[in-house]
């Protein structure tokens, strides 16, 4: 795969430091920045993410995205490569790239006219999603570009490491973007992932202000985001920006250096719904558990379910213009699929 010329980057003495995420690597020519795709070559930086390992149609839900088109097709791309080291990494043979010996570099080069095409042809959306898609932010500029005539917007499954630069470049080339708060404090989440938490929380704000549509996902993860303090002071960060914001609880699934972990109980899903309504917050879902409830949008005014969703896929949309067919009251999200 050919290295291509990267954006955000700018001098530093002697060296060229990277300007994407928050770890700012300040590179020699030739050297390979933390994250493994992005290096110096001469006066400029590079990249290897114009690529992908994956090439599939999801439905939205799976990002998971409930209120941002429902029902409707995403082509999902996945370059390899993170910022974080997250040791229960269930994609960890595509992130971990240049961490980890036995992940290969396996990415096929992308053709984002293509892409573009393909996503139009089924009025479908593009994520990047399953590695940390801000790494490829360059091949996100070139594909919101030119779908941006074509009905075409761009999806990220993002952890929320970005520098406030990287965060203005990529904001407009944003339709929606779902982010990970993977634990309540700076030490468990450094224990975690190997990255501090303020950046991540800093980019749920900036991202909010700047009318990109943002839904949060957090890992029930034991010992880390599991308990219900860490539950309720996860719900108090997210409403404190906006109590519309969506929040998804994932059941969480033992992997990668945390495989002897034991897996999300469903009462700790249950509290995790309680905690996050008496937060403030008008929308919190469970994943793959507690069944179809779990995946209800319910109006915030009079409680009828507007929204019904089989195992990530719509089942029945209730709304009007975006509010309540029953009370009229509007229900936070961008409905138009």
């Amino acid at each position: 795969m050919e290295w291509v010329t990267a954006a955000l980057y700018e001098p530093a003495g002697d060296r060229l430091a990277c300007t994407l995420c928050p770890v700012r690597c300040k590179l020699a020519d030739g050297q390979v920045g933390a994250c493994h795709v992005r290096r110096r070559t001469g006066d400029r930086l590079e990249t290897r993410t114009f690529a992908t390992t994956v090439r599939h149609y999801d439905a939205v839900e799976r990002k998971p995205l409930y209120h941002f088109r429902p029902g409707s097709t995403v082509l999902t791309l996945a370059a390899p490569g993170c910022t974080f080291r997250c040791t229960y990494c269930v994609n960890h043979r595509i992130s971990q790239y240049g961490r980890d010996d036995d992940v290969p570099w396996q990415a096929e080069p992308v053709d984002p006219a293509e892409v573009v095409e393909l996503a139009a042809s089924r009025g479908a959306s593009v994520a990047l999603s399953y590695s940390e898609p801000s790494l490829a932010i360059e091949l996100t500029l070139a594909l919101a570009a030119l779908g941006a005539g074509r009905g075409v917007g761009i999806i990220w499954k993002s952890n929320g490491f970005l520098t406030e630069e990287a965060l203005a470049l990529a904001a407009p080339a944003l339709a929606a973007v779902n982010i990970d708060i993977k634990a309540a404090d700076e030490e468990r989440h450094h224990q975690l992932t190997g990255a501090p938490l303020a950046p991540v929380l800093a980019s749920l704000r900036a991202l909010h202000a700047r009318g990109v549509w943002v839904e949060v996902a957090t890992p029930l993860i034991p010992g880390v985001s599991a308990s219900p303090p860490d539950l309720a002071r996860i719900a108090a960060i997210i409403a404190s920006v906006d109590p519309g914001i969506p929040w998804h609880l994932l059941r969480y699934t033992p992997a990668y250096r945390r495989s002897d972990d034991l897996p999300t109980l469903p009462d700790a899903l249950a509290d995790g719904v309680r905690i996050g309504r008496e937060a403030g917050l008008r929308y919190v879902y469970v994943e793959r558990a507690l069944g179809p409830r779990g995946r209800e949008t319910r109006c915030p005014a009079c409680g009828v379910t507007v929204v019904s969703r089989d195992l990530w896929a719509l089942r029945e949309l209730r709304l009007k213009d975006g509010a309540c067919s029953r009370c009229g009251t509007a229900v936070e999200g961008r409905w138009d699929r």
